[in-house]
């Protein structure tokens, strides 16, 4: 309705309608009904998509400022010069624990040919050697068990003469096996 001059006029006669969102309910309402899962799976794999690209754009960012650190010269020579020396203090004790090992051998060695010679001697003397050559075995077994591991004296579980299918030291409880032959019955 526009009068004369150009400028609207507004009508009196229709009432003003109400302006709040009343008429989408009934729309999405339907929509939500119909696509409802179909939306909310959507959602998730959008959230879940957003979350991983995130995650590749931040560790691209940390990897490309590490290529830059890494295209320094002086800090790349640095970082060979370091790990060049470790590497060298790693094969030093490695050296030191290989010539200790080859030093407590030979000793052992030794220690095994002196302990032969003592026996052939007793032995070419018409000694007993056996009964020598057990003390040595012996305080060596002792002074090695004792630094390995402690003594336990625990008791058996049962007794060394245990045999289940003998049908003794059981208890009430004894296998006993069926007699042979046919089945009676029939």
């Amino acid at each position: 309705m526009e009068a004369e001059g150009g400028a609207r006029v507004r009508n009196e006669d229709v009432p003003p309608q109400n302006q709040d969102l009343s008429f989408l309910l009934p729309s999405v309402a339907t929509l939500l009904s119909d696509y409802g899962w179909y939306l909310v799976f959507v959602c998730v794999g959008g959230f879940l998509l957003i979350q991983h690209l995130r995650k590749n754009r931040s560790t691209n960012n940390q990897s490309s400022s590490v290529t830059a650190e890494s295209q320094d010269p002086v800090s790349v020579v640095q970082r060979q010069e370091a790990l060049e020396a470790s590497r060298r203090r790693m094969q030093e004790e490695q050296d030191a624990r290989a010539a200790e090992f080859r030093e407590k051998q030979q000793r052992l060695e030794e220690e095994k040919r002196r302990q032969k010679i003592e026996m052939w001697e007793s032995m070419k003397e018409g000694k007993s050697y056996k009964g020598n050559a057990k003390v040595a075995q012996n305080t060596e077994e002792a002074a090695s068990t004792s630094s390995l591991r402690p003594k336990t004296d625990k008791k058996p579980l049962r007794n060394s003469g245990y045999n289940p299918l003998t049908g003794d030291g059981g208890g009430t409880c004894s296998f006993r096996p069926g007699r042979r032959g046919p089945s009676a019955g029939g």
